[in-house]
């Protein structure tokens, strides 16, 4: 929440509420602070050359390495395991 004049208003939703010096007076402050949105999720195998052993899914395909990223569940609180195919380039997900 952020001051506009007499009141706090949410940045999100643009809920008001009047300012209180008593409550106010007891708040932490930090100068500069900002809100740059919700932060990015990194992975450490994003972007890697590393593979694993995985046999493609694919009828025509005979290859048993796959490159694989981590890749969290949305609303879950576990990760995902995606795979490409080193040799046909296909996609798929652990299951």
């Amino acid at each position: 929440m952020h001051t506009e004049g007499d009141t706090w208003v949410c940045r999100s939703c643009a809920h008001e509420e009047p300012r209180d010096a008593n409550a106010e007076a007891a708040m932490a402050i930090q100068d500069g602070q900002r809100d740059d949105g919700a932060p990015a999720v990194a992975d450490a195998t994003h972007g890697s050359t590393e593979t694993m052993q995985e046999p493609c899914p694919a009828d025509d395909c005979d290859s048993d390495r796959a490159n694989y990223e981590m890749m969290p569940k949305p609303g879950g609180s576990y990760e995902v395991r995606l795979f490409t195919c080193v040799e046909c380039g296909r996609k798929w997900r652990e299951s």
